[in-house]
């Protein structure tokens, strides 16, 4: 499957890439070529018309077509970001009806951050108000990958009536799922956001004008969404994680490529001893932020992460280390390159500005900081 999924990569979506960039089109040719090759299908277990793999396989595929094109890793990484919850704690009717779909290439969008509920998911305002065997959705989303092309929306709100209390002013215990499809009234893209980086994966503003959602798409019960969206953070990190070693390898790669033809004062760039020292340490920490990688894949495959105390911690870990080496080896690759990692002929001038968003989504660096240093204050 690697060996598909690279040749894949390296013939068809990296030629594509630099133009998809330039324009920021939605790169529909990578995305069929990718539901020609039945990538869907890997995170869906057979039982709904997947191929059930393993974690590591998909984190893998997530970093050979990151490196090829960020923009379609993200894309196809969101998918299974959106779809994972439903297989870990989806009724069987809802996998039976759903699943195939996203097995047989529906893309799907994660629906959490609202203006002024970034970080901090628990302040959200999307209410759900149950209308018979119906809920009504109000409110609105922003940064929603995926948000104007989804055939599935996984919506995270506040269940109406499960208001807030004294011990509870946020209201996180009414934040509740459900899954909204495509076309479904009031369902509104306000619009399409102009981005530095992966500008060819669309991220949109979204509202929803009193949407009606059969019962039947609540995932869980009402005020079980909190609990479902740690979950899915613990398992979206790590393949935010692989997308931006996949930028970092790549970074790495035409930084070495480069630096063993280009010559300064009668040398090859890569013969003086301080690049050498300098490859030394990027190659050194990408080589152990890799194996963290497949250490907390081993994890999600051996079903620790749904037993206590989980590995929320190594999430955090991985997703904070591999996006600051990302962004740094990004840097160091534009300065290896001198004045021609400055101009888009090369693509590291690119691959600079890809970097820079793997530091900020699935929660800030500095929040990832603040959850493993809380981990370690004594319980009492």
């Amino acid at each position: 499957m690697l060996d598909s999924v690279r040749a894949l990569a390296r013939e068809e979506i990296a030629p594509r890439a630099a133009e998809y960039d330039r324009t920021g089109e939605f790169p529909w040719d990578n995305i069929h070529a990718i539901n020609a090759l039945g990538l869907n299908a890997v995170f869906v277990p057979e039982a709904y018309g997947g191929a059930g793999l393993s974690y590591a396989a998909y984190l893998a595929c997530v970093r050979e077509i990151s490196a090829a094109c960020a923009s379609t890793g993200i894309i196809w990484a969101t998918n299974f970001h959106a779809t994972k919850p439903l297989i870990d704690f989806g009724a069987d009717e809802q996998k039976q009806r759903l699943l195939p779909r996203v097995a047989e290439g529906a893309i799907a969008a994660l629906c959490i951050t609202e203006p002024a509920a970034g970080s901090d998911a628990t302040h959200m305002t999307t209410r759900f108000t149950p209308d018979g065997d119906d809920i009504l959705v109000s409110g609105g989303k922003t940064f929603i990958s995926n948000g104007d092309v989804a055939d599935l929306y996984l919506v995270f709100g506040k269940w109406s009536e499960l208001g807030a209390s004294p011990s509870d002013k946020n209201g996180r215990n009414a934040i509740s799922a459900l899954y909204l499809e495509k076309g479904t009234p009031g369902l509104t893209v306000l619009r399409k956001e102009d981005k530095m980086g992966h500008r060819a994966a669309s991220t949109a503003a979204i509202a929803f004008d009193d949407c009606r959602v059969p019962r039947g798409n609540l995932l869980g019960q009402p005020g079980e969404g909190l609990a479902l969206l740690l979950a899915a953070l613990n398992k979206s990190r790590p393949s935010v994680a692989a997308h931006a070693l996949g930028i970092a390898r790549a970074a790495f790669e035409d930084a070495v490529r480069y630096i063993n033809e280009r010559r300064q004062s009668g040398r090859r760039i890569v013969e003086f001893q301080g690049i050498q020292f300098l490859l030394a340490d990027l190659a050194t920490d990408l080589a152990m932020c890799e194996a963290w990688l497949w250490h907390v894949a081993r994890l999600i495959d051996s079903g620790a992460a749904d037993l206590a105390p989980g590995i929320a911690v190594e999430a955090s870990m991985l997703k904070l280390r591999a996006s600051d080496l990302a962004m740094r080896i990004a840097t160091e690759a534009v300065q290896l390159h001198g004045g021609y990692g400055y101009i888009k002929e090369y693509r590291v001038e690119r691959l600079l500005r890809d970097a820079k968003i793997t530091q900020i989504w699935e929660g800030t660096n500095q929040i990832h900081r603040q959850l493993i240093g809380r981990s370690f204050i004594a319980k009492p």
